[in-house]
């Protein structure tokens, strides 16, 4: 006799729930976390470590805003940055614009010109930041050069866009190393960077929630 087996259904998953541009600005005004915004889609943004925000510092202390006769504006990770191509909002760690920032909309919370981005890597969002937020950030115009700052040890990363249009990397990982930036005329020790930051700790990563 034959036996029928019974058919497996696979449960229904709810629809991504996709929202407007205007809706997102909206929510993101009201919001007590920063979110990024991916084509329709709202992303919750973890927070950061003391040592993450330890190295930001450190950057944002020993970096002139004037170099030469070039100004430079250096905006931490509450400044949104837009990337129209792939319909995007998000909050780089850091982000530094030669001259003058643009803005997107009638506000000054969002820009759109970086020259450069820095974002300090935590475990949950090394991937991302090394792969599809790569993609998204090299097509804006301006941008010339990608740093990726390891808080769990000595490590850096250096993309930066030569005269060809090809994206050079340079690693960095002795403490002795110094980092020189390719689109600005200004280099800063591994030491200074590293600053006060204790590789010994160990940090509950809130990304990882």
């Amino acid at each position: 006799m034959q036996t029928l087996s019974k058919k497996t259904t696979k449960p229904e998953t709810a629809p991504v729930k996709k929202y407007t541009v205007e809706e997102y600005l909206a929510l993101e005004e009201k919001a007590e976390y920063k979110n990024e915004y991916r084509n329709g889609e709202i992303i919750k943004m973890a927070g950061g470590t003391t040592n993450h925000n330890k190295i930001g510092v450190n950057i944002c202390r020993k970096f002139p805003l004037t170099i030469g006769t070039e100004n430079y504006e250096l905006f931490i990770s509450d400044v949104r940055l837009w990337i129209p191509e792939y319909n995007l909002y998000t909050y780089p760690d850091l982000m530094i614009v030669a001259g003058e920032p643009i803005y997107q909309g009638k506000g000054t919370s969002t820009i759109t010109n970086p020259t450069l981005i820095i974002e300090v890597l935590s475990l949950s969002t090394q991937e991302y930041d090394r792969g599809g937020k790569f993609k998204y950030y090299r097509s804006l115009p301006q941008m010339q050069e990608y740093i990726l700052i390891d808080q769990y040890q000595y490590g850096i990363e250096q993309f930066a866009k030569n005269q060809e249009g090809k994206w050079v990397l340079t690693e960095y990982e002795n403490e002795q190393d110094m980092l020189k930036l390719e689109s600005i005329a200004w280099e800063i020790p591994l030491t200074d960077i590293y600053e006060r930051v204790n590789f010994g700790i160990e940090e509950y990563d809130q990304e990882k929630s």
